[in-house]
This record gives structure tokens, sequence and C-alpha cells, in this order.
């Protein structure tokens, strides 16, 4: 059976006891590791700093230990790692790292004595795939929870939603990326951080008759990668008339849209009115997803709309909305100039007036959706056929539900910078969850960097550093005494390390302590259509506060077709196997020859 009985959905017992050798600053103490001990409330949600000035192992009277670690070790571990030795350091990672004979794959465990851990992930987005594909699963018993089965490759979910490429091209099944791991399909409703239970729902089919089917799951280690859902700002109509894009499921409802209204067009006995009230396409929000649909939608537009509805064209009418300044918030002004200027090109068709079908609406606030018009709160409306909503993200239920157990914790006090999301420390830990619950993705915030973009490169990184946190054999719930956490440390002091943790060590000027998490931009990418792309590629940070006005990165920029053969290769490389890569690369080829598909299925 695919799904865990009530009555037997413990996974395996949670460890209680387990001998590991702690290195300190002069010895090797061997010590009994403690049962999770629950986190003293804080008035703040700094990360731990005890005040004592050595690394020392104690045994408390029932024979549990604790780790004491200077307050100068925790600033100095905490500290930005140097950007040419973070460079360094995410080079050797990547070309060193799998090459290297320093890898422990082949050498005994220190944990191989003792029972498995069990992590629980919940979500199949970008960190659970990135963090799948670097645990090592010889030493943890790894379990999946998400109602949905496969990773979607969600930057080309705009191309998907015209027919540039197919859904099925830029998926992969949770199993074909890791078919080690135990994957269950089923939504989380609720979360115990007290008895380590997550309580679940799925849905069972036999033949036509389908029924819910709810159980209990238990962990050792929680993994919180539910990413986020749209937000709507609580304006009027949207759920209801405005179309998403954040799923396979809102493509697939998208392109359907489109070809209907289309179709819907042509139907005889319509005014004009009536016609270009059909082909308006009213886009809310102008960020990256807003402004590669619209792109995307243009390109059909141009290079198969001739084909197809050539006289309907000079109706077409493509309306994006932006309640800020300017469009594309975290390019260079002269990106977003390019942009702008892509997308509201003149379209040349012949047989056909000169288009000009896109327009863009900077400073225009949404105060309601209803099924033909979108208003606007300067007394604007604008009568559409279809509408994307784009404007935004948010927490989903279940990060809401788990932000609220947590509330007498010191999580309470990491709402201040989290505001909604899970606010965890630099080493991704939530804070307040003992050391057995981690978050990364968009449904969470890192201390120390607050202001991290909420995107799939962000994602990737994290689950890809948990995943080696987790298998280089690192106590990621060291306490102190009084039962705060302190930052992971090294259980084998003489485990060979690779050449990236070599590096990030020297960085430090610490061995013992894990490296903490650093994000390592790598640029930013968008599609303005007709072969054109904006590539922002950062070559050196900025010095300061990143939220500063004299924080000034140095910034590679890259447009037009150079731009445009950058975004298609990045996007090639960056797919889960060979095998989408292969789809993908097909997919373009087959829109080149014979146009986008405009089934409706």
């Amino acid at each position: 059976q695919a799904f865990v009985s009530p009555a037997t959905s413990r996974l395996q017992v949670p460890r209680s006891t387990l001998v590991r050798n702690v290195e300190t600053d002069e010895t090797a103490e061997e010590a009994m590791e403690p049962e999770p001990t629950p986190a003293a409330p804080a008035a703040t949600a700094t990360v731990p700093e005890p005040t004592t000035t050595t690394t020392t192992t104690t045994t408390t009277s029932n024979n549990k230990p604790t780790i004491k670690i200077s307050r100068e070790r925790i600033e100095k571990a905490t500290k930005e790692r140097p950007y040419p030795l973070f460079l360094a350091e995410k080079t050797a990672s990547l070309f060193l790292d799998p090459f290297s004979n320093n890898n422990n794959n082949n050498l005994p465990s220190p944990l191989s004595t003792a029972p498995k851990e069990n992590i629980v992930i919940l979500g199949t987005g970008w960190g659970a795939a990135a963090f799948l594909k670097s645990i090592d699963t010889d030493k943890f018993d790894v379990t999946v929870i998400s109602p949905r089965n496969y990773f979607v490759f969600t930057p080309m979910l705009a191309g998907a939603s015209v027919g540039s490429v197919d859904f099925k091209s830029i998926t992969e099944p949770i199993r074909e990326i890791n078919n080690n791991v135990r994957y269950l399909e089923a939504a989380a409703t609720d979360i115990d951080p007290t008895t380590n239970t997550i309580s679940c729902i799925a849905i069972v089919c036999e033949g036509n008759s389908c029924e819910t089917k709810e159980f209990d799951v238990n962990y050792d280690r929680l993994l919180f990668s539910v990413g986020a859902q749209t937000t709507t700002f609580g304006t009027p109509g949207v759920e209801e008339y405005c179309n998403y894009l954040k799923q396979v499921g809102d493509a697939q409802q998208i392109k359907n849209a489109i070809v209907n209204c289309f179709e819907s067009a042509g139907l005889p006995d319509l005014t004009e009115a009536e016609i270009q009230k059909e082909l308006t396409f009213v886009i809310v929000g102008a960020g990256p997803t807003g402004i590669e649909f619209a792109a995307e939608l243009l390109d059909f537009i141009e290079e198969n709309g001739p084909r197809y509805y050539k006289q309907l064209l000079p109706y077409v009418r493509i309306k994006i909305v932006e309640a800020a300044p300017s469009i594309l918030r975290p390019f260079e002004d002269g990106m977003k100039d390019e942009a702008i200027r892509r997308l509201t090109r003149t379209i040349e068709i012949e047989g056909v007036a000169t288009l000009r079908p896109c327009e863009i609406l900077l400073n225009k606030q949404v105060s309601e959706v209803t099924a033909n018009y979108v208003y606007f709160k300067d007394g604007d409306k604008i009568q559409y056929g279809m509408s994307l909503w784009a404007a935004g993200i948010g927490p989903l239920p279940i990060t809401t539900n788990m932000v609220e157990a947590l509330e007498d914790t010191e999580q309470k006090g990491a709402q201040e910078f989290a505001r909604g999301r899970l606010g965890v420390d630099p080493w991704l830990r939530v804070i307040g969850g003992k050391g057995e619950v981690f978050a990364f993705g968009d449904c969470s915030c890192v201390s120390n960097t607050p202001m991290l973009p909420a995107t799939a490169q962000v994602a990737s990184q994290q689950g890809e550093f948990l995943g080696k946190l987790f298998s280089n054999d690192y106590r990621v719930d060291a306490a102190a005494a009084d039962g705060q956490l302190v930052p992971p440390v090294d259980v084998d002091p003489n485990r060979s390390k690779s050449f990236s943790e070599q590096i990030a060590s020297f960085a430090m000027g610490e061995s013992e302590i894990a490296a903490p998490f650093q994000y390592l931009d790598l640029g930013i990418l968008a599609y303005t259509g007709s072969g054109s792309a904006l590539a922002q590629v950062q070559v050196a940070p900025g010095k300061g506060d990143p939220m500063s006005e004299t924080w000034n990165p140095v910034r590679l920029q890259i447009k037009g077709k150079l731009g445009f053969g950058l975004w298609r290769s990045i996007y090639l490389w960056k797919q889960t196997s060979p095998k989408n890569v292969v789809l993908v690369t097909l997919d373009w080829i087959k829109v080149k020859l014979f146009g986008r598909d405009i089934s409706i299925l």
C-alpha cells in the first residue's frame, strides 16, 4: 500500500541514546547524546550565545552531555565568509568534491552502529530536490510527503502555458531524483513539534471511487520545504476570477483559457468591442513571472497567430499592471528599460495592420476583480477576457500552523523579521525547534540574512547545504547546559573533509563548527520575447548592508540575442536530468518547425 495506516504510521522508534565522539579544544571525550531538550523561551531570535570561552563537553547528573562554545567563536563562525574564498569554496564543491579521495562514502560512519534517523521532508520543490540529490541515504531513512509526486522546473511554466514546451518535459518524478527514499502522496495538515508527529491526509482511489485517508508519521528530523502560495493581499475577486502560475495545473488552465479566448472571439455576431474584450489579457504583477508570461504570449501572437487567428490579431491587447513605479525590481534601470522596449515593440505581420499589443501600466493598484472587469483604486477599469495574478507570495496554512505551534518558544521573537515565515538560524534550524526541525526555501527566513530573495536559486542552495550538513555527520542538535542550541559541531574529529569544507574552515578560522549557510548570487534571468532575454550576473558583491543605498555590487549585464543564448543554456544546464534536457531541446525544435499546439485538453 502507498500509505501508512494510523495504526502502523510510526516509521521507526526515534533514537534516545547514541554514543558519539565530540571533539573539544584539547581532548575528545566520549559522551552519550541527549534526548531533545525544549529550548528556553527568549525575548530575541538571535543565535544562542553561551558566555564560556572554550569548547568543552560535560555530563549532567542524568548522564546527558552538554557543549560549551565561546561567544567569540560563535560570532566568528557566523560572519560572512570573504567573497573570494566563498567563491573558491563553491567552485570546489561543484568541480572537485565529486572526485575527491577525501569523501567518506566508503568509510564506516560513526553513526553506523545506531539505528538510522528518520528524516521527513515536506514538499517536492527546488529545495527538496536539491536535498535529495545530496543526502547520504546509507546514513538516514528519508521520507518525502507531498500531494505532488514530481518536481517541476517552475521558471519554464510561463513557456509551458503557451505551448513553448510540454508540461512533461519540465517535470521529474521524485522517485527518479532519488530512488532510495520513501514517498507518501499526501498533504500534511498539522505538525506537533512536542511529539514529533505529522498529521497527513491522502486521497485513495479504487476504480471510480475515492475516499480520504488520515494517518500520522513520526520523525526524528523534519525538513520544512513547502514553499509559498500566491497572495491576493485581500483583493476581492482575485481567487474567483484570476489565474495563477505556480503549478503545472495552473499552466494547463492558462493554456486552455488563452485558446478559449481566441475561439470565443471568432464566433459570429460579435461586435468589435466584444471581440476586443475577449482578446484582452490582463497581467497583474510585473516581476519575472508576469514579464516572462507576457513575453511568451507575445511570441505566440507573433509566431502562431498569423497561422491560426490572423483576422483576430488587430483586437489583441496585453495589459501589464504593476503597483510599483517600475518593472523587474531586481534588475538595473538599463535592463528594465530594455525589457519595456522589447515588450512594447511593434509587430509586423503581412496582411495585418501594424500591431503594438502590449501596454505597461505602472503605479496602478487593483481594488477589485469581477468576471469581466479589473477595477483600480484610481477609478479606472479594464474589461478583459483572461487575467493572470502574479503580484506576490505568502505563507501556506501549514507554515502558519507551524509558527503558531512554536509560539511559546523563541520563534515568537523571530517573527519580528520572519513575518509569517519560519525564522531559522544560520544553519537553517527552525528557531525554537530544538534542532529537530529545519526550514528552507520560500517558507523560511534566515536570521542573519533576512532579505534573501524568494527564488528557486536560494531554495536549491539551501537544500544542497542541508544535505551535505547531514551527510557529513555534524551534530545539528548540539546544545548548551541551558538547553539552547549551539552551532553544529563535527561528530568525528578524524573525518577527512572535502575540499570545499577545508576552504570554508580556513575562511572561518574554525575547524570544529560547521560553516553556516551563505548565499551565492549567481544572477537573474528574464525572457523578454522574440529571441531576446536579460541576464544580470553578479561578479562581485557590494560593501556593507545590501539594503543600503551605498551597496553597489559589480554586475555583468547581458541582453538581446546573447542574453537569450545564455538564458537557454542555463535553463538546459539546470534541468533535473539528462532526459529533461533532451525533451526540452526537442520541444524548442518542434515549436520552431511546426509551431505551438493549440489543442484544448
